[in-house]
């Protein structure tokens, strides 16, 4: 695939990401409410997802993404019951020296299919995948096999690059604030983010 696409895809979608939504509203609140380590598988299942959206876009499948609609808006409920039940946890947690790590009670599978299952159901990803790329990456022809693993990588890069920096801006708030006061402040405020981003996905269409 020639410089100039692959170029214009990475700026396209690096935009895409950066702009918040309800994965970066996530991440966040995740970050904020149990530090990085709690926070990356998120940031992993919000990957997963842009690449299953991929594969829809660039092998014309997106008639089959819209067949199956049905399945989506039952993964995007339940991702947002799921966000919606961390956000409780956060904003009922009783803040102490063991809120300064990622909450044992979260485990990272959870987590990671949390971040799938919002990426699934989240409107601005199917947007850019089913009608954004198109315009950027030609699809008129097929995707050979260099051209698929030259884009994959380019998600996998920047999605990491960006997710982990959120992530990490927002651990860094949290650890900045050691006091009980504070934490259950950046508690609250997670559940908040996290429950603003279950609403998000439940609203959009």
């Amino acid at each position: 695939m020639d410089l100039v696409t692959l170029a214009a895809f990475t700026i396209a979608y690096a935009i895409a990401v950066i702009v918040p939504g309800p994965g970066v509203a996530a991440v966040v609140g995740r970050a904020l409410g149990g530090g990085f380590r709690s926070a990356f598988p998120m940031v992993l299942g919000i990957l997963a997802g842009d690449l299953v959206y991929l594969v829809f876009a660039l092998f014309g499948l997106a008639a089959i993404a819209t067949w199956f609609g049905p399945v989506f808006v039952v993964v995007k409920w339940g991702g947002a019951l799921y966000l919606l039940y961390i956000a409780w946890q956060f904003w009922t947690a009783e803040p102490g020296s063991e809120q300064i790590g990622a909450k044992r009670d979260a485990s990272a599978w959870k987590t990671f299919l949390s971040g799938f299952a919002l990426t699934m159901g989240n409107p601005k990803t199917i947007v850019f995948y089913l009608a954004l790329l198109p315009t950027v990456v030609p699809l008129d022809r097929p995707i050979t096999a260099l051209g698929f693993a030259e884009l994959t990588a380019i998600v996998v890069v920047v999605l990491l690059i960006i997710g982990c920096a959120y992530a990490g801006l927002a651990a860094a708030a949290r650890d900045f604030f050691q006091s009980a006061k504070a934490l259950r402040v950046l508690n609250r405020t997670a559940g908040v983010i996290m429950a603003s981003a279950a609403a998000y996905v439940v609203a959009r269409e």
